[in-house]
């Protein structure tokens, strides 16, 4: 048996690179028809949408509420001051929720590459494999901040009626509002590439949702209840992302937070350092 025939060609090893002559919107094109060809791509947007809409109008109902029971109380009236920011904010009130939700998505969207053996054929198909990850981050990008803007517009059709009936105003040209639902849809596509990018490091489900339900529940939580004890606690949750996509829903600024332009630069390095990342651990990493 000759040489040449003892090896085994490039193209033919487990991982080899294919012709590597897809282009950019080819393989976007292909994350699309992945994307939406699961089930669970649905049933997870249609849940997002859902539990945006019930916040919205459980929180219209319970201000309104509330302000009929402050009518009664001035002291309630008075602790509980001008509802027209919160008011404003109906509409993004089911983010907090949603987020980890539409979360969990964009941490499959990459891990699932892996938990399934897809990731062998698609770097064969794209060897160069950075396509295939900015692919995904545009998609899941464009994805998110879909979902979000249908979702703050269902909510807001919603709340509207149920706020007018206890004579509330939600007005959607407000300055307040517009602030919330634009910032609210760049907070969604934050927590969604953040977990595209922990799907990439991990190349496991469960453990991405977690590390993220972590980052965006149970760490502030953490940090707050014992802010009190140390006040260099209270100063680092400025910096958690969940604190900077709030502070940057806010007309006005919190005694001791950032400035807006500083909220906006840590909302931008919790979407680009862990992308940065994610792209450089996938190139590095063996299949």
């Amino acid at each position: 048996m000759s040489t040449a025939t003892m090896k085994r060609p490039r193209s033919a090893a487990p991982g080899a690179a294919g012709s590597g002559k897809l282009s950019f919107p080819g393989v976007l094109r292909g994350e699309f028809i992945k994307f939406f060809s699961l089930p669970s791509t649905m049933i997870l947007i249609l849940a997002t949408i859902v539990v945006m809409v019930a916040f919205a109008a459980l929180g219209a109902w319970l201000i309104g509420w509330s302000m009929g029971m402050a009518a009664e109380s001035p002291e309630m009236a008075a602790s509980m001051g001008d509802m027209g920011e919160a008011t404003a904010a109906l509409p993004t009130s089911g983010l907090a929720f949603a987020q980890l939700i539409i979360g969990a998505l964009a941490v499959m969207v990459m891990s699932s590459e892996f938990a399934t053996g897809a990731a062998r054929s698609t770097f064969v198909a794209v060897p160069t494999r950075q396509p295939v990850f900015w692919a995904k981050t545009l998609m899941i990008g464009i994805v998110s901040a879909v979902v979000a803007t249908v979702s703050i517009l269902l909510s807001f059709a919603v709340a509207k009626p149920i706020a007018g009936a206890y004579d509330l105003e939600l007005v959607f040209s407000s300055e307040a509002l517009q602030r919330a639902m634009w910032v609210g849809v760049l907070y969604v596509v934050m927590v969604s590439l953040i977990g595209m990018a922990l799907g990439a490091l991990l190349r496991n489900s469960a453990g991405g949702i977690v590390v993220l339900a972590a980052l965006f529940f149970v760490l502030p939580l953490a940090m707050g209840g014992f802010s009190a004890l140390a006040d260099w606690l209270a100063k680092a949750m400025r910096f958690l992302p969940d604190q900077a996509g709030a502070a940057l829903m806010q007309l006005q600024l919190a005694p001791g937070g950032l400035e807006q332009w500083q909220n906006g630069l840590v909302v931008a390095a919790w979407i680009v350092i862990p992308l940065v990342a994610a792209a450089v651990v996938l190139q590095r990493r063996d299949i």
